[in-house]
């Protein structure tokens, strides 16, 4: 406890090198769960590639962001804080399945690498979006 904490609370201030290496591994793993899924639908069930892809998408999502809130960020629940997750994924979910479309399109159907190759390219482009607007606005929010 800091001095200018009240008796009874804990510190919510986590340092930017301990968040980014939580919030990496959170990724991994819900990298695992999208991916896994993605592939499972798109390969084993035969989902058109941006339906398998979206619901890939929120099962990860869903998973990093129970994950970032208590762990990464340590930050109690919030309304307003999870408002605002909700617009991020919104956006974030827009940006990740344009561009997995626009490379899976673009790569030659027979390529083995295809599938991974546009769902690395638009997964961390969307990373890198959701650390930086996490950690500068939304686990500000009180």
């Amino acid at each position: 406890m800091t001095e200018s904490e009240a008796p009874g609370q804990e510190s919510t201030q986590i340092g930017l090198k301990t968040q980014l290496l939580r919030f990496v591994a959170t990724g991994a793993l819900s990298a695992v769960v999208d991916f896994g899924l993605y592939l499972l639908l798109l390969e084993a069930v035969d989902l058109p590639v941006n339906l398998a892809k979206a619901i890939g998408f929120i099962a990860g999502t869903t998973t990093a962001y129970l994950l970032n809130r208590r762990w990464t960020f340590n930050a109690p629940p919030s309304r307003a804080r999870f408002l605002a997750v909700v617009a991020l994924y919104a956006v974030t979910f827009t940006v990740q399945v344009g561009i997995n479309w626009v490379f899976y399109q673009a790569f030659d159907e027979g390529l083995w690498w295809r599938v991974p190759v546009a769902y690395v390219i638009a997964q961390g482009t969307a990373t890198v979006i959701n650390f930086v607007v996490q950690r500068l606005v939304i686990f500000r929010i009180r």
